[in-house]
């Protein structure tokens, strides 16, 4: 796999961005990269008072970054909505968006939408909130759209006839089918950008394994001895955001592309172009994926 440097990777001054989940894990890290960069970040984040903490936390590093807090409810479509309607109210450009919050394998849980939480907060709502956004993107010079995936979409696949596990729920059946989608949606909102000749780049990327706050929701005998294996098999929240940022930085990445670790089965290791599946890659069921996901969100691209 090439590897790709963070040291490559210029300040862009003049750059706004939305990072969802900017106050926890991979998020948190990826933001403090950007503010680095001279990027003005906005945090779309539901917890305003731990978003306020960490914000506090990094102008106290970093005086001169400019942060903007706007709440978001990623378990909401309605909050969505308003998120993205707040946004515009206070800024006329974006050039980077990234789709980064999410949960995995909680207990059940259906959301106001009837949604299973997984499908909303990891790709429904970010569906939406792309679509919400895309005008502004497309008046940018260098906009970029960055979905996370994960290695778990390798054993998923997208049930049509059960999208939200109205029945027989697994919790990492629905989570490796939300991050499959997230990655399904990357590559087919590439295709889409290039029919309407969009100069916004749809990229994909996943950290590998990190002991995120992710981790919460693992059976307890893992939390117990993951701190033995964690050291092989996992790294650290800071080099788990790379692929994140290479994705949403770098000037080698194309539309399309795919980042994550480039060491033993995309674990852990410097960032790289990352492998998917066939299944992955499946321009139907990608565009049967998106006329489901439009219906769901009741939303539209392109109008």
């Amino acid at each position: 796999m090439q590897k790709l440097s963070l040291q490559n990777i210029p300040n862009k001054n003049s750059c706004h961005a939305i990072i969802t989940g900017a106050n926890d894990g991979l998020g948190f890290e990826t933001t403090k990269f950007f503010i680095k960069k001279g990027i003005a970040v906005t945090m779309a984040c539901r917890n305003l008072q731990k978003a306020e903490q960490v914000k506090n936390e990094l102008l106290a590093e970093y005086p001169k970054a400019e942060l903007t807090i706007i709440e978001i409810d990623l378990k909401n479509l309605d909050s969505v909505r308003s998120f993205a309607k707040e946004y515009k109210s206070k800024f006329n450009s974006l050039d980077i968006l990234v789709n980064n919050a999410g949960i995995m394998i909680p207990p059940f849980e259906r959301t106001k939408d009837g949604f299973e939480s997984q499908m909303a907060v990891n790709y429904f709502s970010h569906f939406l909130l792309t679509s919400l956004l895309i005008d502004l993107l497309e008046k940018s010079e260098e906009g970029r759209i960055v979905s996370l995936s994960s290695i778990a979409h390798k054993s998923g696949k997208i049930n049509f006839e059960n999208l939200n596990f109205t029945k027989n729920y697994n919790k990492m059946a629905a989570y490796s089918q939300s991050k499959l989608a997230c990655l399904m949606f990357a590559y087919e909102l590439d295709r889409r950008l290039n029919k309407h000749n969009s100069t916004v780049k749809s990229v994909a990327a996943h950290p590998g394994v990190s002991a995120t706050n992710l981790f919460q929701n693992l059976p307890k005998w893992i939390q117990i001895i993951s701190p033995l294996l964690t050291p092989f098999l996992s790294h650290s929240p800071d080099k788990a955001a790379q692929p994140i940022i290479i994705a949403a930085l770098h000037e080698q990445i194309k539309s399309g592309d795919y980042i994550g670790p480039s060491g033993f089965s995309e674990m852990k290791g410097d960032p790289g172009f990352a492998s998917s599946t066939k299944y992955a890659k499946d321009k139907e069921i990608a565009a049967n994926l998106w006329s489901a996901s439009e219906k769901y969100t009741k939303t539209t691209f392109f109008n």
